[in-house]
């Protein structure tokens, strides 16, 4: 019930959550044209992923190469990738936080076939 005691206009409700989820459709195909970056061992392995996670390149320092030591490099890789997925999850808290509040989601409650 809204105060006063009237009813909620549903049109005006129909047409706010329309408005929400063409705000986070646009958001997420924000995210998905955006790249971040995360780099491992001094920038001797950086990671380029989008806003949405999808690993977008890799670049590897010949510094970081050691034929006889391929298990550090596979470690910065690893960390280096990691480092992008962190900076992409910051990246979609920031876009899509705000809006998953307004449509009550959030967490583990948020709104069914969405991704937060």
């Amino acid at each position: 019930m809204i105060p006063g005691g009237g009813q909620p206009n549903m049109q005006e409700l129909l047409q706010q959550a329309q408005k929400m989820q063409q705000d986070l459709a646009a958001a997420q195909e924000e995210l998905a044209r955006t790249e971040v970056d995360g780099q491992a061992g001094g920038g001797l392995v950086k990671a380029t992923v989008t806003g949405a996670g999808e690993l977008r390149g890799l670049v590897i320092d010949p510094k970081a190469v050691d034929p006889e030591d391929t298990e550090t490099l596979a470690d910065l890789v690893v960390a280096a990738v990691q480092a992008a997925n962190e900076n992409a999850q910051t990246l979609q808290q920031q876009k899509l936080g705000p809006l998953a509040q307004g449509l009550g989601g959030g967490g583990a409650s948020g709104i069914p076939g969405l991704p937060f």
